[in-house]
């Protein structure tokens, strides 16, 4: 029913004596006009849920400005974001290394509020959706961000959020680890940025190919990296490769849990024989982390920093991003040494969980206006023992996706008796899933002198 009102309304004055009949005829038309929309969307509901049968005439899905302007930005968003990496891998396939450039979009980002952004959308996808939608939803994000739907351990309807979505869990026998004891495996689904060993002052780690930043700067400056003085390069060589050989004697460990060193990038070097290697996550990933080998988690480091972006774009365009973000540090021993996992915070994925410390929780809002460097801290075992993790044991989460930086001690060659040396059996650009190998090592005695005659 349409209604057309003259350009010209009279004016007049009711009679005092008819206000409550007036006021009546206002109720009922208004009751009318809420009943007609009532049934018009009770029709739209049913029309939507029988596959779209019904009148399309009068009866069609009114959606609000604001929720077509969010998809449409969303839409054009993933189109820019699959261009770009269609064209950073066809750089890489044609071996062009992306350089560090800086523009004004990573000046842009340092003005916006990341962590509240993160927060609302936390909140968001926290939200229960309907068990009907559950499955539509989830297919439609796993198209857009290529998830694989058959490895989830759950029905899709039982996922009662997009936030325990994201979180799920695999089905049993998806992610088999490599039960060699000589090998160190991936502890996350992702690719390979950059790996290898650190050599040099201050231990630096490539971003991008003309940028780079320090592993201190990363794990904290009381982190308990094998570092030494320039002047003693020598001396480490002699040092013993399995820390808790003897457990009589006190280890570096928990000489350093009672007075951690903070070490000069400028004036030390790494020991031998510490790597890194950096994974990234993408939103469609599987975002748990797994334990890459056996060992002790002693310390746990939180820096409550940015939430910057961590894909390839943000890492040519923001200096010091994984330093600047919002991160968790774990740190501790195990056979060969020192081990460190850096979870990496960003956009939208502020929200680290610890599945070794329930409790814990990331991007809270801060009580000061700029955030301290100084990390939150928390000693498991101040006796050394730690959290005992077994290979491929469950260890944290992500929300969405993100990066994972590992800093760990393997096996060298030296002129004693060992001729071990670690590996790594991927190259950047490979993807990877937890419990496949990113090295190894083998354990040899030299020949002697009969069995060389």
């Amino acid at each position: 029913m349409k209604f057309r009102v003259p350009n010209r309304v009279p004016v007049f004055f009711p009679n005092p004596t008819n206000v409550s009949y007036h006021h009546n005829q206002r109720r009922y038309f208004t009751s009318f006009i809420i009943k007609k929309l009532q049934g018009q969307a009770a029709t739209q509901a049913r029309a939507s849920f029988n596959g779209g049968s019904g009148s399309s005439q009068g009866d069609s899905f009114l959606v609000p400005g604001a929720t077509v302007a969010t998809l449409l930005m969303l839409g054009v968003l993933h189109a820019r974001r699959m261009y770009d990496e269609k064209k950073v891998e066809e750089a890489q396939e044609k071996g062009i290394e992306c350089e560090f450039q800086p523009d004004l979009k990573a000046t842009f980002l340092r003005l916006l509020p990341l962590r509240s952004i993160s927060r609302c959308w936390g909140y968001l996808t926290s939200v229960e959706i309907p068990v009907r939608l559950r499955p539509h939803i989830y297919r439609a994000w796993a198209r857009a961000f290529h998830s694989n739907l058959e490895e989830a351990a759950l029905p899709l309807e039982e996922y009662a959020s997009l936030r325990e979505f994201f979180v799920r869990s695999l089905k049993e026998g998806c992610r088999p680890v490599d039960p060699d004891p000589q090998c160190l495996v991936s502890p996350v689904d992702g690719t390979i940025l950059r790996f290898g060993e650190f050599k040099g002052p201050g231990a630096m780690i490539e971003q991008v190919k003309g940028f780079s930043y320090s592993v201190s700067s990363l794990l904290g400056a009381s982190s308990f990296l094998p570092m030494v003085a320039e002047g003693h390069m020598e001396e480490d060589v002699d040092e013993p490769e399995n820390i808790s050989t003897n457990k009589s004697k006190k280890s570096w460990w928990r000489i350093s849990m009672a007075s951690p060193k903070v070490w000069d990038p400028v004036s030390s070097r790494p020991m031998r024989g510490l790597f890194y290697c950096v994974i990234y996550l993408k939103p469609g990933d599987y975002h748990r982390i797994h334990s890459p080998v056996d060992w002790n988690i002693l310390v746990r480091r939180h820096f409550s920093g940015n939430l910057f972006p961590v894909n390839e774009r943000a890492t040519r365009t923001i200096r010091n991003l994984y330093v600047e973000n919002e991160r968790v540090v774990l740190e501790g021993p195990w056979r060969e040494g020192f081990m460190a996992i850096a979870a990496i915070g960003a956009t939208n994925i502020g929200s680290i969980e610890l599945f070794i410390e329930p409790e814990f929780r990331t991007n809270q809002p801060r009580k000061r206006l700029l955030h301290s460097k100084t990390p939150e801290k928390r000693v498991y075992d101040p006796e050394g023992v730690g959290m005992k993790l077994k290979k491929g044991d469950e260890v944290a989460a992500f929300n969405m996706g993100s990066t994972v930086v590992m800093v760990f001690q393997a096996p060298v060659k030296k002129n004693g008796d060992s001729l071990s040396e670690f590996k790594f059996s991927v190259k950047c650009g490979d993807r990877i899933r937890v419990g496949e190998a990113l090295g190894r090592w083998r354990e040899q005695q030299p020949l002697n002198t009969s069995q060389k005659s």
